[in-house]
């Protein structure tokens, strides 16, 4: 990128330029890989959700339950924090309740 500025005085020489050049900021991509321990009781997989709020309201971030005992949130966005909580989802399709919240600060 270029540009100048001028700048105006009652100096003889005026306006005076100053020229700008620079480059622009490469994006950097956040993510937050969550893991968690494995329920004791029988499940099917785990529901995770997030907030940029403590304490919620929590939007689920799963549209299946998954098996594994891990997420990666690749939604997030830098400056702000986010909160998350998983759920247990049994053969029935019941789910647990929230599990203890956990917070991401994104920089």
């Amino acid at each position: 990128m270029r540009g100048s500025v001028a700048v105006a005085s009652n100096a003889s020489n005026s306006p005076g330029t100053i020229t700008l050049s620079g480059t622009g900021v490469s994006v950097v991509n956040h993510s937050v890989t969550l893991s968690w321990t494995a329920s004791t009781s029988t499940v099917t997989g785990y529901n995770m959700y997030s907030s940029t709020t403590s304490g919620g309201p929590y939007t689920e971030l799963t549209t299946v339950p998954t098996a594994a005992t891990a997420y990666t949130d690749t939604t997030v966005q830098s400056g702000n924090t986010y909160y998350y909580v998983v759920t247990a989802v049994d053969s029935a399709n019941n789910e647990s309740a929230y599990s203890g919240q956990t917070a991401a600060v994104i920089p």
